[in-house]
């Protein structure tokens, strides 16, 4: 009896692997820990990341600093000094690339209300996202992907609201880096909608990301992945001494918050712990940035964020978005939440010079290249399932197409159940296949692919009969 179900199932993996395994013309190379890579790059994804100018994030951060203060309850009326005229200047110049689009990119400001919370808001306040949505080209595509940086800043005294809070790491960098890919990437046009999100209120209490992700809830928007950008140009960590500019770190929660009882016990009898979708998403941050941006490495740190710290991610991760933090390497924290002065020859405030613009072109460029890649690939395959109704040593994975987007065939992913990232993978145009690794062995996932190589986010399968 055993014999005809093993010859039903090298006639699956002699069609899928032999057959349809690569793509013609693809190499398939190891990169870090293994992970596994594929070399061929959409030329027009490359093109954009060297159109990511450092000279430009430089202009913008100095910009920011130039407001003397952005907090949140900084003077709103000034046309020069405060937060009032630092959002005024973001919208002008979000509409100034919308101008250059061709009608593409559309320019929203987002207020809301804010009431004396006891902490770090003394009394009621207007706060204001500022919104650069790039609109999808099909009609029946409603994925959205955010990409958010926090313009407010603060002094050494979180209720500070005149001295000089330059922020120019602390989040002038991230909001560079948004801004930047507003500019470079409304040039074209990509099927999903995405969202550069500049939001207030991080430092009083991650106000402006609250509001975005709820509205994302309210209105039902599909946001398939979520990035933050927050202190992202400085190379040097303050005690250490240390420099690393080849390195940024992404952040992701395993477990999230809403996690059901039954998801809970198919996670206890199978694991996949560490296969939840923001955890999924940092890998292929991870793959897709180093593919594209020679000389960077991203580092997964298997945490929702710092020690101590918070960041605008977790409000959409706390509502069930996949949603991640990119941050550097190494934090410098003299220039962080500090009060610009000098102590015992030592500089501290978060001042412009302290930042590194060609890193944060660097990471600007691992965002774009992740962007890109997600807003052109297909939809994620769906029912993604993995066959235990009997002992064997083969997997047998099935699926459905995905609702957006043509896919050219499928990838399924491979990998150790230690190892961080996928390690191998293969393509089928079918949605089933049978491979020769034991289920007992591996983990697996499921990922759309079109023509041109541009990758879903995976899918963990979940077991089926």
């Amino acid at each position: 009896m055993l014999l005809p179900s093993w010859k039903t199932g090298f006639s699956q993996i002699i069609r899928a692997v032999t057959i349809l395994s690569f793509l013609a013309g693809w190499a398939f190379t190891q990169k870090g820990a293994a992970q596994t890579i594929i070399q061929k790059r959409d030329p027009e994804i490359a093109k954009m990341a060297q159109e990511v100018s450092a000279d430009s994030i430089e202009r913008l951060i100095r910009k920011l600093v130039s407001f003397h203060t952005r907090h949140s309850m900084s003077n709103t009326t000034d046309a020069k000094k405060g937060i009032g005229a630092a959002r005024r200047w973001i919208k002008a110049e979000f509409e100034r690339y919308a101008r250059a689009s061709g009608g593409r990119l559309r320019v929203e400001l987002a207020p809301f209300a804010v009431q004396p919370d006891g902490r770090r808001v003394t009394r009621a306040v207007t706060m204001k996202n500022v919104l650069a949505i790039l609109q999808g080209t099909d009609p029946v595509d409603n994925r959205v992907f955010i990409i958010s940086g926090h313009y407010d800043s603060r002094a050494s005294n979180p209720l500070d609201s005149t001295s000089f809070a330059p922020g120019a790491n602390d989040d002038a960098s991230g909001t560079a880096v948004v801004m930047e890919l507003a500019r470079v990437m409304s040039q074209r046009a990509f099927p999903a909608t995405i969202i550069f999100a500049a939001v207030a209120g991080e430092e009083q209490g991650l106000y402006g990301s609250k509001h975005l992700a709820q509205r994302a809830k309210d209105e039902g928007w599909n946001v398939v992945a979520m990035i933050t950008n927050d202190v992202v140009g400085n190379t040097i960590s303050s005690g250490t001494n240390l420099k690393d500019n080849l390195r940024v770190r992404v952040f992701s929660e395993g477990v999230p918050e809403n996690e059901t009882e039954r998801q809970a016990r198919i996670r206890r009898s199978v694991g996949g712990e560490n296969d939840y979708p923001a955890r999924q998403f940092a890998r292929y941050i991870k793959e897709v940035g180093e593919r594209y941006v020679d000389q960077m490495t991203v580092v997964m740190i298997y945490r929702r964020d710092r020690f101590l710290r918070g960041g605008d991610h977790t409000p959409f991760s706390q509502l069930g978005f996949a949603a991640v933090r990119i941050t550097e390497m190494n934090e410098d924290y003299r220039h962080q939440h500090q009060d610009v002065r000098t102590e015992n020859g030592v500089q501290y405030g978060d001042l412009p010079e302290f930042v590194d613009f060609g890193y944060a072109a660097q990471v600007a460029r691992v965002n774009l290249a992740t962007l890109a890649n997600l807003a052109l690939a297909p939809g994620q395959p769906r029912d993604v399932g993995i066959v235990v109704s009997r002992l064997t040593n083969f997997t047998t994975l099935r699926w459905s197409p995905p609702e957006q987007g043509k896919p050219a065939g499928y990838y399924v992913l491979i990998r150790e159940t230690t190892s961080p990232v996928w390690q191998r993978k293969f393509f089928v145009s079918d949605t089933t296949v049978t491979l020769p690794y034991s289920k007992d062995n591996f983990f697996f996932a499921v990922q759309s692919v079109d023509a041109k190589g541009h990758e879903s986010l995976p899918v963990f399968p979940r077991p089926v009969r």
